[in-house]
């Protein structure tokens, strides 16, 4: 399996925290405020949070067991048409969580690959 991410760094973040049996998928750097990228295992969502005080940062796993939904975000409704940003949202334990990300190809990716892990 071929790993995609944008930075060396955010990628060993979450490769050494892999559990046994759980290969990595593809590591997203985000834009905005909070989250500061998104990976996708064979097993998880890892979400990494910069939002908290104190300069602190939170490293949030979602297993796809507990993913009720993952949905696109866009200011208007364009069903297979993404803008040059696109966000996701993943609702799991009755929280949602947002990311964006530069370009369409990194949301459709963590999408469908949330997407294919929930049904």
């Amino acid at each position: 399996m071929t790993e995609t991410f944008d930075k060396q760094d955010q990628y060993d973040k979450i490769a050494a925290g892999l559990l046994s049996g759980e290969q990595l998928i593809a590591v997203y750097d985000c834009t905005g405020v909070g989250t500061g990228f998104v990976g996708v295992t064979n097993k998880r969502v890892v979400l990494q949070d910069n939002s908290f005080v104190g300069k602190k940062a939170a490293v949030t796993s979602l297993p796809y067991k507990n993913i009720q939904s993952v949905s696109f975000v866009s200011d208007k409704s364009v069903f297979g048409k993404f803008n040059s940003s696109s966000s996701i949202a993943i609702t799991a334990g009755g929280n949602v969580r947002e990311a964006t990300f530069r370009g369409d190809e990194k949301a459709k990716h963590i999408h469908d690959t949330i997407l294919w892990h929930i049904l």
